[in-house]
C-alpha cells in the first residue's frame, strides 16, 4: 500500500477516493475518525489519508489527482445570462439548466 493523498478536510479525501474508484483503482481511507481528536493528538496523526491498495496504481493515482478538472462548457440561460458549467440554476431568473 502507498499513501497518495492526505488532508484535514475529509470531504476532499472522500472526493479523491471517489475519483480513483471511478477509474478502477482500489483505495483505503485511513485516520478518518481521528479528526475528532484534533488538539489532543499531533496534527500529522489526525490527517485523513488515502492509500492505494496496489503499489502499481500509485503513480496513476497521483497523476489522476493532480490533473486539472475540466468543468465543461459554459451555458446560456433562456434569459440571456451566461453561466459557468458548475452552475445548474440561473442566478438572474432562477431557471434551471436544461440537459
Amino acid at each position: 500500500m502507498k499513501r497518495v493523498f492526505g488532508s484535514f478536510n475529509q470531504t476532499a479525501v472522500y472526493h479523491a477516493r471517489n475519483l480513483l474508484e471511478a477509474e478502477g483503482i482500489e483505495v483505503l481511507v485511513r485516520n478518518a475518525a481521528l479528526s475528532s481528536a484534533m488538539g489532543e493528538l499531533p496534527p500529522a496523526e489526525c490527517e485523513a489519508q488515502l492509500w492505494v491498495l496496489d503499489d502499481a496504481d500509485a503513480a496513476r493515482a497521483q497523476e489522476l489527482l493532480s490533473r486539472p478538472r475540466d468543468p465543461g462548457p459554459e451555458w446560456t440561460c433562456a434569459c440571456g445570462e451566461r453561466l459557468g458549467a458548475q452552475f445548474t440554476q440561473c442566478w438572474r431568473c432562477g431557471a434551471y439548466r436544461s440537459l
